[in-house]
């Protein structure tokens, strides 16, 4: 049995770009990788709405920092096999001023701690397989709101430069998956996905754990 815990935000949690709210368990991607992957794994979703890489949210609140709740998930799930971390879109707004590349660094450090975690079996680190996040884009709601736009567009060309970033930081550290050839975010909110991309996005990493991790 191996298992793998999935650390994200709200595109892990689930939620419903329409805002009615959480999607059922069967549509999340979690719940289609654990499907495709098989009784052989255990697929355990940590998910939450607003989560950053390493930021307090000053406005929301610094649970949602991703970087301090980390380590003690790590160590409620361990052993773990293998850690997916889905991360980086909650950085782009506003209130964090940050790059693209700082971002990607971010999920360096987050990394670095499942690295020296020690919460896989026997007392091994687990394997780090990063999602790079899909671009976002403007949401159907601010497209008339001139005053937002700007803001929106910078969020948006960061967002487009996330797998170049995050290969230019992260690659030769752990295994990575660019979401941005499989699926895209919901014209609606422009940030969450569609029932479509979830189910994508469950089969696809479906593959490639199996192919590149486990040689399956």
């Amino acid at each position: 049995m191996k298992t793998i815990l999935c650390y994200g935000d709200s595109n892990t949690w689930g939620y419903n770009p329409d805002g009615s709210g959480r999607y059922p368990k069967h549509i999340r991607w979690t719940s289609v990788l654990q499907k495709e992957l098989g009784e052989n794994f255990d697929v355990i979703p940590e998910g939450l709405n607003g989560r950053t890489t390493v930021w307090d949210d000053p406005v929301k609140g610094e649970y949602r920092n991703g970087k301090k709740y980390l380590l003690t998930c790590l160590h409620t799930h361990k052993p773990l096999d293998l850690v997916i971390l889905f991360l980086g879109s909650n950085d782009l707004k506003p209130r964090y001023n940050v790059t693209s590349i700082e971002i990607a660094e971010s999920v360096e450090s987050l990394v670095n701690i499942i690295k020296k975690s020690e919460t896989g079996p026997d007392m091994t680190s687990p394997e780090v397989l990063v999602i790079i996040p899909p671009p976002i884009l403007i949401p159907e709601e601010v497209m008339h709101m001139d005053y937002l736009i700007p803001e929106y567009e910078k969020a948006v060309e960061k967002s487009k430069q996330f797998p170049k970033a995050f290969k230019s930081v992260l690659n030769g550290q752990c295994h990575l998956f660019d979401s941005s050839k499989y699926i895209k975010t919901s014209e609606i909110d422009g940030m969450h996905l569609v029932p479509e991309s979830h189910a994508i996005l469950g089969k696809e990493l479906a593959k490639y754990i199996l192919k590149n991790i486990y040689n399956i």
